[in-house]
Order: C-alpha cells, then structure tokens, then sequence
C-alpha cells in the first residue's frame, strides 16, 4: 500500500508541474498533504511537515542570503571591471571574442540567475558578433553551458534541491564538487577556443572602429543608483574571504552568508533607505527559490515521515540487478542528464531522487554521494524545452529553439561527462560501492 501511495504520489506531483496544471510550490505543499490524508495519517501530518521544514530551514537561510549577497555584489559593480576587461581585450579576434563570452558568462552566471546573466552576456557580446559576422549561435552555447556549470553552485538551485531532498548540508555537496566543475570550466574554454579558431580561420582577424570605444562606463548592474565603485577592492575582499571561508568550512554556510551580506549592505549602503530598496528589488527573487525550498520540506518530511521512501526504494532495490546495485551513484549521474532534460529539477529532485539515494543506502552509498552524482546532468538540464530562461536567450540571439538544442546539446554532454570522470578520478562520489 505504501509503495502504491509514495509511486502515485510522486507520479501525481511530477504530471501536475510538468503539464502546468500547478506550480511546483503549491503541488509540493497540497499533493503530499491530500496522498497523505488518503493513506490514514491524518494524526501525524501536522508533525511530519514540521520535521521536514525544520531540516531545511538552514538551506532555505542560506540561500535566501547567498542570492541577495550576489545581487548586492552585482548592484555594487563589482563584477564591472572583469566585464570591461573582458570587452577591451576581444576587440576584433574572433578567437578572443568566443574565449571572452565564456569567460564573461562564468563571470556573471556567479549570481545564479540565468535570466540576468543571458541578457547581461547578449547585451554585451551580440553587437560584436553581429560586426564580426561570428554565428550567434556559438554565443548562445557558451552562455548556456557557463550558465550549466555554474548552476551547481548552492545558490544556483540544484545543489540545493539535492540538498534539502535528501537532508545533507549544501557545502557538504558543493565543496568537493568544486575540482570537478572546474574541470567542466576548462571543458567550456577548451570548446571555446575550438570554436573561436575555427571563426578565426572562416572570418579572419579584423580592426573594428568599435576597437578604440570607452569601455568605461559599461556595467553589469541594473542599478546605475546602486554602484559603489570606489568599494570595489573593499567588496573584492570581502567576496574571496567568503569563498576561503565556505570552502574552509569555518562556519556552517547560512552562518557565512548572514555575516558577509550584513557586512556588504552596512558598508555599501549605511542610508537604511538604500538598504529597503537593495532588499526590495531582489525580494522576488529570493522568495520565489526559498518558498520552494520551505514547500519541499512538506513533501520531504511527508514522503519519508509516511514510510513512503522506504517501500518504494525496497520495489526499486527488487527491479534494480544486482549486478548493478553498487554503480547506483554513477548510475545516478549518468541518468540526471535525460531526466532533468524531460522533467523540471523540482520533478527529479524530490521525485526520484530520494528513492535512488534510499536504494543506494543498501549498497552502502551514502546520501550526500547520491546528492554530488545527482547535480552533475545540469548543462544539459538548461537545454530543455522546461526551462523559461533558455526562451529568453534564443530570443536576444536571435535563433530558433532547436538550432540551439542542437548546436549545443553534444556539448553541454561532454561537458557533464568531464564533470563526472573528474569527480569519478577524485573519489568525489563512488564507481562502485557495496557494503
């Protein structure tokens, strides 16, 4: 009965959100409560829902400050200089100009928001594109793939999601997980430079009038108001203690993100009106990831709370060879690609997630290695027809849908593949584990 409960229940969850029936923050709150009422434990469910946010408070916390940390960063003009540079050194080199998209979307894509970082990167790179007659194309990939790799930053989404699904800390997941995205980076600068070469070689090096512009007064902030440029090595400072901090493990993340923003927002804006409207303009940001992290801990503490999990991990171990019992965590990794392409992260997160981590137990898999393996098929995640902000990009480059997909697609794979090999190498989650 629990297994059909949990399987229904997750199958009920996964139709409502990907036919648009319900938004995932409200399908997370009324679907596990209804299945829940239905299967008798009707006495418990106040309890249960209270379990489950409580273990996701700290991650809720932590990224409601992470992202407006990086709004705060953005706004403040921190990130302008590199953008600059970027933009000054591509010039006409077709080359440089592919280099420099990557290297400007992996910049900008920090903040975790994919939207703003499409139509920082297309504002700033199309126009040399267009001049230079490159394949917009080729920008659109990068942006994209960036923006993939990025995303599996704690603020991004994923990493959170995986997080709060399985009740371990972000860090726990992020931090390791760092050598082997930076292995997806050199993947995209090495795509990059493929590219840039053989651009080079179609269009050849060319002397724009645009060459000699003043590249002074571009920015990446929305807010002409909000720039703080002569913070800029102040706040600089302050962004790497924090990563040597987080990366440290000095304190616990939400910790770390509470400090480092108190401190931006007192020094960048001590006019306390200033500080209501920082807070104002990115509050639809971080209530709409946060709601869902606070939503996820009812379907979370239902689903595990009810037994759920557990008889359906034990139908799944029954189906599952044996064989293949051990290699579930890069069984996991491999399989995040196609199901974060045909279903929204939301979907595959606190849908399927918890039941392969819950089978891979047996073979003495633990959660937070399920969790690394589960958030490495991002690249190819921001490629599906589900993802609002990939519309957003094809329409300021100017291109068709599926030329993207398909220019892109063999690419954001071999990306997710260098990921997984480099994480696979580090001993970051297991080839194989038994007991």
């Amino acid at each position: 009965m629990l297994t059909f409960l949990g399987f229904a229940m997750v199958i009920t969850f996964m139709y409502l959100i990907m036919t648009k029936r319900l938004s995932a923050l409200i399908a997370l709150i009324l679907v596990p409560i209804l299945f829940a009422l239905f299967g008798g434990f009707s006495a418990k469910i106040g309890p249960m829902m209270l379990e489950g946010i409580s273990k996701l408070a700290p991650t809720g916390v932590m990224l409601m400050f992470a992202i407006l940390y990086f709004a705060l960063m953005i706004d403040s003009g921190l990130f302008d200089p590199a953008v600059r540079k970027i933009l000054k050194l591509v010039k006409g080199d077709p080359l440089k100009v592919s280099v420099g998209t990557a290297v400007l979307a992996l910049v900008v894509s920090l903040d975790g928001d994919g939207a703003t970082t499409y139509m920082i990167c297309c504002a700033a790179m199309l126009p040399m594109y267009s001049r230079l007659g490159m394949s917009p194309r080729i920008m659109a990939g990068l942006i994209i793939l960036a923006g993939g790799v990025m995303n599996m930053t704690p603020w991004g989404g994923p990493t959170a999601r995986a997080a709060s699904a399985l009740h371990v800390d972000p860090s726990d997941i992020f931090v390791p997980m760092i050598p082997a995205m930076l292995f997806g980076v050199v993947a995209i600068l090495a795509i990059a430079y493929m590219y840039g070469k053989r651009e080079r070689a179609r269009l050849g090096e060319l002397h724009l009038p645009t060459d000699d512009i003043d590249h002074s007064e571009i920015t990446v902030s929305q807010f002409p108001e909000a720039r703080r440029p002569k913070l800029l090595y102040f706040n600089g400072a302050l962004t790497a203690a924090l990563m040597v901090a987080l990366i440290a493990g000095v304190l616990p993340l939400p910790v770390l993100f509470m400090i480092a923003f108190s401190i931006a927002m007192i020094v960048n804006y001590p006019c306390l009106q200033q500080q209501k409207d920082r807070i104002a303009a990115h509050a639809g940001s971080v209530l709409a990831v946060t709601g869902l992290i606070f939503a996820a801990g009812i379907f979370t503490g239902i689903l595990s709370g009810t037994g759920m999990v557990d008889a359906m991990s034990k139908s799944l171990l029954a189906v599952i060879p044996e064989a293949l019992g051990p290699y579930l965590a890069v069984i996991t990794a491999i399989v995040s690609m196609p199901f974060t392409f045909f279903m929204s992260n939301d979907a595959f997160y606190y849908g399927v997630l918890p039941v392969l981590a819950e089978a891979a137990s047996h073979y003495g898999i633990t959660p937070v290695e399920m969790a690394r393996a589960s958030i490495v098929g991002q690249p190819v995640h921001l490629l599906s027809p589900l993802v609002p902000s990939t519309y957003l990009l094809v329409a300021l480059a100017g291109i068709e849908f599926g030329d993207h997909q398909r220019f892109t697609l063999k690419w954001a794979v071999l990306v997710c593949l260098c990921i997984m090999f480099a994480a696979l190498l580090m001993g970051i989650f297991p080839l194989f584990s038994s007991l």
